[in-house]
């Protein structure tokens, strides 16, 4: 593990969707992970009630690691839970290029992003985008960005994220997966800290195509371009899906680049469903997420697990470390 920006700014954490469990992960975060300095920007009022001390504060540099540390930020209304409230969808789109703002301006070391709902940002302000993934890029000025989903024992990137299955092989162009691979390699070597980053490929079709017979992708071009960037960026394959995620073969790579959601998703959410850490590689600021939802069904329970928010804290942390070691050499 590399040592922390001991001198550098704290994290920034938006609250997500207020109904449901971001404010409760979020305080039990505070409590669990000491360590790791960090604020969130939201309403205080929705962070109420939980076993941990809070404070407002009125800049980042104020924030402690002994309290949870709250800028506030106008999401009218209180938090419900398991009641998304559409009039709060523009503090909670607000709140997210805030806590951008503050880590671009470097108030922050970084933004970890607490589960939004989509359709409560589309019913209450029309937001346009897929997702997180989708708007980060927006905000930046409209950068390639991938989202890795990672926990210790794999990484993954799916090529094409939020869109219909049926999409996909259209969606799936050689611009397009040229453009994943090399953001991928360019995060493993600045924020993961591999200098020969090993990016293993899967295939589209069942069997990677078995030669042409269950599909042409991989034959007709699939195979072509990962073996010309293969002497750059060290990607190899493609592989069939079915066969490129068991610990033997997770060890032959860094990182996998899946063809669609659920084939990347799938495997880490069997290997580690509640520590799986979302990141989004190719920003010029780091971000992270906890890779689960809003659980609108377990808000307010007091039930929720902390484990992937305490994961995406302590990465976001690692990745701020290693990128002021690189600012130092």
């Amino acid at each position: 593990m590399p040592s922390s920006p001991a001198d550098g700014p704290p994290l920034a954490v938006t609250c997500g969707e207020p109904a449901g469990i971001g404010p409760e992960v979020v305080a039990k975060a505070r409590a669990i992970a000491p360590d790791i300095p960090f604020f969130v920007i939201g309403n205080p009022d929705h962070f109420a009630g939980f076993d941990v001390p809070t404070r407002v504060i009125d800049a980042p540099d104020r924030a402690s690691a002994d309290t949870l540390c709250i800028l506030p930020h106008d999401i009218p209304g209180p938090a419900r839970p398991g009641q998304p409230d559409p009039a709060q969808a523009v503090g909670v789109i607000s709140a997210i290029a805030r806590a951008v703002a503050l880590a671009t301006e470097g108030r922050a070391s970084g933004v970890v992003t607490a589960p939004i709902h989509k359709k409560a940002l589309k019913d209450g302000a029309d937001f346009p985008h897929p997702g997180h993934t989708e708007y980060l890029a927006a905000l930046s000025g409209g950068v390639d960005v991938v989202m890795m989903l990672a926990c210790p024992e794999l990484r993954v990137v799916p090529a094409t994220i939020h869109i219909a299955l049926s999409e996909v092989p259209a969606a799936l162009t050689s611009d397009a997966l040229e453009r994943v691979l090399r953001v991928t390699h360019a995060g493993l070597r600045r924020d993961f800290g591999i200098a020969r980053p090993r990016i293993a490929v899967a295939g589209l079709n069942p069997h990677a195509g078995e030669g042409g017979t269950m599909g042409r992708e991989e034959v007709s071009w699939i195979a072509d371009l990962v073996a010309r960037l293969a002497p750059d960026l060290g990607c190899f394959g493609p592989l069939p899906a079915d066969t490129m995620f068991h610990a033997g073969a997770r060890a032959s790579y860094d990182a996998a680049v899946a063809m669609y959601h659920d084939q990347a998703l799938i495997p880490i959410k069997t290997i580690d469903f509640a520590g799986g850490v979302n990141v989004t590689l190719g920003l010029p600021h780091i971000r992270t997420s906890p890779d689960h939802g809003t659980a609108f069904d377990i808000a307010g329970t007091g039930t929720a697990d902390p484990t992937s928010m305490v994961a995406a804290l302590r990465m976001a942390w690692e990745m701020a470390a290693r990128r002021a070691a690189a600012r130092a050499r």
